[in-house]
């Protein structure tokens, strides 16, 4: 009689030696990966506000060129951007033949970095507690709220934005 022997069976599973390797690969990937991630979210914020200061220029510049050169009022700095309005500044939610300007954009946007950052306020006086956007009305300058010590990731004061 022919015995066939049988291969012994061996055991699927990992190792504790192969787990460990994994588990280490896998902590040097993260710590790796995880501030990358974390330093491109705040890039990001930081980038959108900066996306948001240029609208808002943008928006103040297209008003004065068609308000012989004067500047939206800090009272009114909201609805003179986001409604429309006549030669003098008055504003009108509706487009009619005198409130013919405008709107230049269609919400003051909520700042999304910096110390005041959730804020969509203007203030004409610099690192009020609150306020997103700082105005100067005479000149028409729209800066982000913030103390000059107030400085994005870079080291740059938001103010010099």
């Amino acid at each position: 009689m022919n015995i066939v022997s049988v291969p012994a069976r061996r055991s699927r599973g990992f190792s504790l030696i192969e787990l460990v390797i994994v588990v280490v690969i896998l902590g040097v990937i993260g710590a790796i990966a995880i501030p990358r991630m974390s330093r491109g979210a705040a890039g990001a914020t930081e980038s959108g506000a900066i996306s948001d200061l240029a609208i808002l220029r943008s928006a103040v510049e297209l008003y004065s060129a068609e308000h012989n050169g004067d500047f939206p009022a800090l009272a009114t700095f909201s609805d003179q951007l986001t409604l429309y309005s006549d030669i003098d500044g008055n504003t009108n939610a509706t487009k009619t033949a005198v409130y013919m300007y405008g709107p230049y954009i269609r919400a003051i946007p909520v700042q999304k970095a910096g110390p005041q950052r959730g804020s969509a306020t203007v203030t004409g006086t610099q690192a009020t507690a609150g306020a997103g956007w700082w105005y100067t009305a005479g000149t028409g300058d729209v800066r982000i709220n913030a103390a000059a010590t107030d400085k994005d990731s870079n080291g740059t004061p938001w103010v010099n934005y």
